[in-house]
Parts: structure tokens; C-alpha cells; sequence
């Protein structure tokens, strides 16, 4: 009867191990289930969870698995205690492209590699300071106000840069950083705010800005300011970009012959309309620092933010004699030159001809 209890005991035992082993094994098999990345049916990609300072790694795991990142908030703490027990859950915004192991978002989140919301945007050719401003606006990434109170006040300590006047120190500028936020396109944080986004774009000018070029202007004698003020008039006036070293040719000719530049384009910058086509004799008499017809030398500042081709005009120009120029009004966009007042005229007269032909053609 002992020897039969025994056995009996000694049964029980192992079926009671077996239990306790196959639980094990079924426990452990369910843990390594829930380390693995979860399932393409849940939550879609990607997700952004928002992980806030002081919390706890249980609400971390809540959340993560509230999201869908994981598949267990158990199997994340359990994870953290046995096998990374040492490292902290840095806080921030984390966004998951696709799904990912408990290994690998615990490795994600103690990097620190958050997610920062981004907003791309072009700024093309030629557009004005105000403009921009108009653009970063719709963008939602400043007002419009913020904007233009950093191109007209704000101060970057940038090379290449130190003599650019303020409104201040040149009167009539309209804003000191016009013509150097830099005509490109951009990918900058939601929440970058108007004074990095401005320091951005000035900075691209400095890269683009060639240190030869700064050599030739030292040369020639012309300051970095008024070679942009020239380029923006050439940008503004130019609409064949081969044309562009011929039209800062004929600017820097009336300048040397202390000749009015009568830029329409000035005009249109004076009337804060600069891309208006027509030019009326009226507002040709415009009482305004940047008219070119009335006023003698170049305009106080940039009328628009050129581009490098526009730039790269201001600096090497077209060496001719042309002091006049006119818009050949024949779809193709160019310009006659002109080195005489009377061969002007007599292209005026060409140029309404080809306006009349253009707009009776069928």
C-alpha cells in the first residue's frame, strides 16, 4: 500500500511539472508573440503618438498599444524589466512609417528619434519680401506681420552681410533683407517661427552668393548692396534669361552717365503692385523713394529677392554701349537695344508695330 502511494505521488508530481512546464512554454511563446511587430490589420501607417515629460513607462506602453505600435503593454514592461532594463523613454513626438518590434520601439524612443512635422514651400524668382510673407501665411507657418518685421528688423549674424543697411541707415528702404531671401524651395518645422525661416533663406543666399563674385564687386568698386539692388531690377526686368548680362549692361551704363534709370519695374514696386504690366503716365509721377523716373541713381533697396542667374548678371555684365531698351511686344518676351535716344524711338515705333501685327494676326 506505500509503494502503491508513492507512486501515486510521485504521478501527481510530474503531471503537476508538466502543467507548470507547458504553462511556462505557453507563456513564453505568447511573450515572444507579443514582441513582434503587430499585425497590417489594425491601426493604418503611419501613427504619431505624442509621448509627454513625466510619464511613466506603464503609460507609455498603455499608449503605445492604445495606438496600435504593439501588440501588449504587458509585453513591452516586461520587456523593458528583463531584458532593457537600463536606458530612459525619451519624450516627444514619434511617428511609426510601419510596424515595428518591441525591440526596435523601445531602441526608437531611447535615441530620442522624434518626429518633426515639416511644411515645404517654393519661393519663386522675383517674388517681393511681401509676397513671401503672403505665402508663409497661407502655409500656416507665420503671420504675415511676424514675417516682414524680421526682413525689415531682424538681425542675423551671417558672413558677407554686415554692411546690408537698414531702413534706418538708408532712407526710404522699405525692408533691409529684401533681395536676399534667397529664391528656393524649402522644407522647414511647422513651428520653425518667421526668424529662423528668414535666417534660412538668407543664409542660402550666402552659400549661393560665389566668393569670387564678392572678389570681382571689390574690383569694379560696387558694394554687395547695390549689386543685388541691380540684380533685382534684373530679375524683375528680364523675361529671356539670355538677355539678362545685356539688360544690367545698359543699368550700370546710365549709372556711369548719371542717366535716370526710368525701370518701370521700380514703379510697380513703389505702387505695391510689382507685377503690374501697365505703367501709366500717371503713376510715373509717383512721389516715391524707388521711382527711378524721378529719382537719380539706384532705388534704396532691392525690388524683389533675383535668383542666382540674376545675381551672376549684376556681377558680370554685358560690356556694350545700349543705354535704352524696349520690349519687342511680339510674343517673344526679348528687347531691342539701343545705344542712342533716337535708334530708342525708332525701336518704340517697331515695337507698336509688332503689337498692332500680334493683334490683328488671326
Amino acid at each position: 500500500m506505500v509503494r502503491k502511494g508513492r507512486r501515486w505521488v510521485i504521478g501527481a508530481a510530474l503531471f503537476f511539472l508538466v502543467l507548470v512546464l507547458a504553462g511556462l512554454g505557453g507563456s513564453y511563446a505568447w511573450y515572444r508573440t507579443s514582441l513582434a511587430p503587430p499585425s497590417g490589420g489594425g491601426t493604418p501607417y503611419p501613427i504619431v503618438v505624442e509621448i509627454s515629460p513625466g510619464m511613466s513607462s506603464r503609460d507609455i506602453a498603455d499608449l503605445l498599444a492604445r495606438a496600435g505600435v504593439i501588440r501588449s503593454a504587458t509585453a513591452f514592461i516586461l520587456y523593458l524589466r528583463l531584458e532593457e532594463p537600463s536606458g530612459v523613454l525619451l519624450a516627444g513626438r514619434y511617428r511609426f512609417e510601419t510596424p515595428l518590434s518591441v525591440p526596435e520601439v523601445v531602441r526608437m524612443l531611447r535615441e530620442g528619434r522624434t518626429y518633426v512635422e515639416t511644411v515645404t514651400f517654393t519661393v519663386p524668382e522675383g517674388f517681393t519680401a511681401e509676397e513671401i510673407a503672403s505665402l508663409l501665411e497661407e502655409k500656416g507657418l507665420c503671420t504675415r506681420e511676424e514675417f516682414l518685421s524680421e526682413v525689415s528688423q531682424g538681425s542675423f549674424a551671417l558672413p558677407l552681410l554686415d554692411d546690408v543697411p537698414s531702413p534706418e541707415e538708408r532712407p526710404g528702404r522699405k525692408y533691409r533683407w529684401e533681395g536676399y531671401l534667397f529664391p528656393d524651395t524649402y522644407t522647414v518645422p511647422k513651428d520653425a517661427g518667421a526668424h529662423e525661416i528668414a535666417e534660412r533663406m538668407i543664409r542660402r543666399f550666402v552659400e549661393v552668393f560665389d566668393p569670387a563674385w564678392r572678389e570681382e564687386l571689390q574690383r569694379r568698386g560696387i558694394s554687395l548692396d547695390e549689386a543685388v539692388i541691380v540684380a533685382s531690377l534684373v530679375e524683375r526686368e528680364a523675361v529671356v534669361p539670355e538677355e539678362r548680362p545685356k539688360i544690367a549692361g545698359v543699368i550700370y551704363n546710365r549709372l556711369a552717365r548719371k542717366m535716370p534709370l526710368q525701370i518701370d519695374a521700380t514703379v510697380a514696386y513703389a505702387l505695391g503692385d510689382p507685377h503690374r504690366q501697365q505703367i501709366s503716365y500717371g503713376d510715373l509721377e509717383v512721389d516715391h523713394p524707388y521711382n527711378t523716373y524721378r529719382v537719380s541713381g539706384l532705388p534704396p533697396g532691392p525690388i524683389a529677392n533675383p535668383g542666382r542667374d540674376a545675381l551672376e548678371a549684376a556681377v558680370f555684365p554685358e560690356s556694350h554701349t545700349y543705354l535704352y531698351y524696349v520690349t519687342k511686344k511680339d510674343g517673344s518676351g526679348e528687347h531691342y537695344f539701343a545705344p542712342t535716344y533716337e535708334e530708342h524711338l525708332a525701336n518704340i515705333r517697331r515695337s507698336e508695330e509688332n503689337a498692332r501685327r500680334l493683334s490683328s494676326a488671326p
